[in-house]
């Protein structure tokens, strides 16, 4: 007699939970406030290193706008609100 073993596997199921599609926080050049300014509040707000501020002004200066951050939309409202009220001009742009 054959001996029938039965094995019980056990399977989880992740649920992939939607974080949204990414965004990008868009910054446009202004003929107010100065590079140092700017490269404050991008290092105080975004979290950027003085490097990355300072090329990132650089390139809002030359091109007009720059994207200086991507990540979630939820990410990025806050980040464009304190840029905002620190008066410089961003927006956020969906994917």
């Amino acid at each position: 007699m054959f001996s029938h073993t039965e094995e019980l596997v056990e399977v989880v199921v992740e649920e992939i939970e939607d974080v949204g599609s990414h965004a990008r926080l868009i910054v446009f050049n202004d003929d107010v406030n100065t590079f140092d300014w700017v490269i404050e509040c991008f290092m105080d707000i975004c979290k950027h290193t003085f490097e990355q501020a300072e090329q990132l002004s650089l390139i809002i200066h030359f091109k007009g706008k720059a994207t200086a951050k991507t990540a979630p939309k939820d990410v990025l409202k806050p980040m464009k609100d304190g840029l905002i009220d620190r008066g410089l001009s961003a927006v956020i742009e969906e994917d």
